[in-house]
């Protein structure tokens, strides 16, 4: 964990993205996060700012991929690809999204 910012009930978590992005000084290798960061708005900040990272973030379950999904897949194209092959618990294993799970663990203690 690089960045951190502490928020009430009422902040919206992707809104917090550029913010926390821009604490950092130097590579990041990837960004992870729940749910609540599926949005293009995150995807977005994080390309402006490091446009080779990994984003880790699960769909939403009504989640579509986008238009040009089949020509020029994003990020969340081919994670929702994954999803459709392998099923959820096999995207959270190819992606590496159980991490979180465990720093999440390791946080709490």
């Amino acid at each position: 964990m690089v960045a951190s910012a502490l928020t009430d009930k009422d902040t919206d978590d992707g809104s917090r993205v550029g913010p926390l992005l821009d604490q950092v000084g130097g590579p990041v290798a990837s960004f992870t996060g729940d749910g609540a960061y599926d949005r293009d708005a995150v995807y977005a900040a994080v390309a402006a700012r490091h446009p080779a990272v990994d984003v880790i973030v699960p769909p939403r379950s009504s989640a579509v991929q986008s238009d040009r999904a089949r020509t020029e897949p994003t990020q969340r194209d081919r994670h929702l690809h994954t999803i459709a092959e392998r099923g959820c618990m096999g995207w959270q294993q190819a992606s590496g999204y159980n991490w979180r799970a465990l720093v999440e663990a390791d946080i709490s203690r």
